[in-house]
């Protein structure tokens, strides 16, 4: 019996996947998310991405199936909360913060979500794999903030607003450029903040 056969085909499979290190991991990974944004989902292939980070089609393969579990892969990896360390003392400030955070990054993360549009419908586990990345955790930090808000008295809680903050945040980053041809910057979403969600808050 061979040492191959001996440890088995799942241990095999990890020897395989430990000679990729997490560097090179991040740069198969940043190499199709550009590609997705500057591209779309569908001209992005396992063999272009491999070309772009100079490395064979079996490696790809090997470590990911198809295309869609190395986009949600990289989705996971992705996996950051920009709204975290938010904390002002007041309520309508911590939003304002949001909205100019939300503007450094709305460019990017709006391109790829709109450029997965289509996929996300056929794939759930692409459509999880972008829930996890870009959406909950920013929901859940944003929802903090709110929370704050409420114990410290800014805001009754209850109040019929505090749910749909989150909605009008990230749905302005989506349809600004629909409506207008332009990016949510941060410059935009603070006067957003102020022309709407704080308004709807009863906060100035």
């Amino acid at each position: 019996m061979t040492s191959q056969a001996a440890d088995g085909p799942d241990t095999v499979a990890a020897s395989r996947r430990s000679k990729i290190t997490p560097e090179r991991e991040r740069e198969f990974f940043d190499a199709v998310l550009e590609q997705i944004r500057e591209c779309g989902y569908d001209s992005v292939s396992m063999e272009g991405v491999a070309a772009s980070t100079r490395c064979s089609k079996s490696t790809l393969y090997r470590q990911w199936k198809t295309k869609p579990q190395f986009v949600a892969a990289a989705l996971r990896a992705k996996r950051e909360v920009r709204f975290v360390g938010i904390d002002t003392g007041s309520l309508a400030e911590d939003l304002r913060e949001v909205a100019r955070a939300a503007g450094d990054w709305s460019r990017k993360d709006t391109k790829l979500l709109a450029a997965l549009g289509h996929a996300v419908h056929s794939d759930e586990e692409l459509a999880q794999a972008l829930r996890e990345a870009l959406v909950e955790p920013e929901i859940a930090a944003l929802q903090e903030i709110l929370h704050r808000g409420v114990a410290r008295g800014e805001v009754p809680e209850g109040h019929p607003a505090l749910d749909y903050v989150p909605a009008m945040m990230f749905g302005v980053l989506r349809v600004r450029p629909v409506l207008t041809g332009e990016y949510a910057d941060a410059d935009y979403l603070v006067r957003f903040v102020e022309a709407v969600a704080l308004p709807a808050l009863g906060l100035t």
